[in-house]
């Protein structure tokens, strides 16, 4: 595993997550993680939005390393992006470098004007992983 930098990306891109090798790759089991502190821009606004990004996966081979997903994600913080786009591309990101058996990404963002917006994304499509506990 690499150093990585301590700085914030100039923008996104999948080239920042790093992963180490699952010890267990004959067993399924539940990694989840939450990143309550996701932020963007909107592409219309220019205003800032929030989310709390919860992640949930079955690793095949490979797991992200912890520090390169929150890298990865502080990138976005000057994206002008929609919350269906950033939500799409931070799980096709996360399939390319992962293959896992199973993800799913619930991003929940703050209201904004009186409404609020909860994406899910599934790898496979529409087989969402259930919460932890």
């Amino acid at each position: 595993m690499s150093t990585l930098p301590n700085s914030i990306a100039a923008e996104p891109s999948r080239d920042l997550l790093e992963t180490f090798p699952n010890q267990f790759p004959g067993r399924d089991y539940l990694i989840e993680i939450v990143c309550p502190e996701f932020t963007s821009v909107c592409p219309k606004t220019g205003q800032p939005d929030f989310g709390t990004l919860t992640f949930r996966y079955i690793a095949s081979d490979r797991c992200v390393e912890l520090k390169s997903l929150k890298l990865y994600l502080q990138a976005f913080r000057q994206a002008g992006i929609f919350y269906e786009n950033v939500s799409n591309r931070i799980v096709d990101d996360l399939v390319a470098v992962l293959d896992p058996r199973q993800l799913t990404l619930v991003a929940r963002f703050t209201p904004r004007g009186g409404i609020s917006s909860c994406i899910t994304v599934s790898h496979p499509a529409g087989d969402h992983l259930p919460a932890a506990g």
